[in-house]
């Protein structure tokens, strides 16, 4: 059965991505983002699609998007260059913003998404992280304002699933990348692509030996999506649980885009999470999902949108 369902950051990477997965399934969908962030490219081709519409707003001022069936919240600042930049707007958008969005659901008796993150683990203690995980994050360091932003919405969700009964849904998201990641944003994939395509050296902060584990997009919405679908109302890792250390991406990066640029290493930013790796069996088990693409099918995937965004 088709719903109308309301998608928070809708012009952003992820939430562009999920707009269109969702109207594929023939819903209606009232997207809204502040373009603080957000790309309207990302969204120009569905200018002709009627059954979505965007909304130009702050979500961390309540408004009235109409009747909906469901709610995804992907609004907030994600990536270290723009949460460095907007802290007090990131902090903002995962208290007043996350709260406002559940009223929305709570009102229209919707169900609810939020997209919640692996950085809510911190600089992790353990390895792979397991959604048990408290995990150990400094709450007052430069990180702090997205980490403790999207620490704070997961209490505010479980508090409306308890206290009002909402049918909520947390998604702990992992690094993610693919066609529509902001160019300049400051993440490993598109600061990697960017400058190898550029013939510029390829900056690794640190030794190179930290790690991450890269999940390419239509693999993280699907996921999203099940979870959305599920009965599962504690967190769920969605990620892709290969690890790659960064000097191996680079590495990886240089062969397909054929570089021969060089590789320097700059001190790594404090508070730099030294290894992460999801655990999903809960994924695997509650949702019967796993990623398919592995990181070089990924990036091949991805080299078209970054060559433009080179031009």
């Amino acid at each position: 059965m088709p719903q109308t369902i309301l998608v928070t950051g809708a012009a952003g990477f992820l939430g562009s991505h999920l707009c269109d997965v969702l109207l594929a399934e023939g819903n209606t969908v009232v997207g809204v983002d502040d373009l603080s962030t957000g790309n309207l490219a990302n969204l120009a081709h569905l200018d002709s699609e009627s059954r979505f519409k965007l909304i130009q707003h702050d979500i961390c001022t309540p408004f009235d998007p109409g009747p909906v069936d469901f709610v995804f919240n992907f609004a907030s600042p994600a990536s270290p260059v723009d949460y460095a930049r907007l802290g007090v707007e990131t902090l903002r958008v995962g208290s007043a913003g996350t709260l406002n969005t559940l009223e929305i659901a709570r009102k229209n008796n919707a169900g609810y998404l939020h997209a919640s993150t692996s950085e809510c683990y911190g600089d992790p203690e353990i390895h792979p992280q397991v959604e048990t995980y408290w995990g150990h994050v400094n709450p007052i360091g430069p990180r702090s304002v997205y980490d403790e932003a999207k620490r704070f919405s997961e209490a505010a969700v479980m508090a409306y699933h308890r206290y009002h009964n909402v049918n909520t849904h947390l998604v702990r998201i992992f690094n993610t990348y693919g066609p529509r990641l902001q160019a300049n944003d400051g993440r490993v994939i598109s600061n990697l692509m960017m400058q190898a395509l550029r013939g510029e050296a390829l900056t690794i902060y640190g030794d190179g030996s930290q790690t991450r584990s890269f999940c390419f997009v239509s693999d993280l919405i699907d996921g999203i999506v099940r979870l959305s679908k599920s009965s599962e109302t504690l967190p769920v890792n969605i990620g892709n649980p290969v690890e790659w250390t960064i000097l191996e991406c680079a590495k990886e990066v240089l062969a397909l885009t054929g570089s021969k640029a060089e590789i320097v290493f700059k001190p790594l930013p404090q508070d730099d999470p030294t290894r992460r790796r999801p655990d999903i069996t809960r994924a695997r088990t509650l949702l019967g999902w796993e990623p398919k693409i592995a990181l070089r099918e990924g990036l091949e995937r991805s080299l078209e949108y970054f060559r433009a965004c080179v031009a």
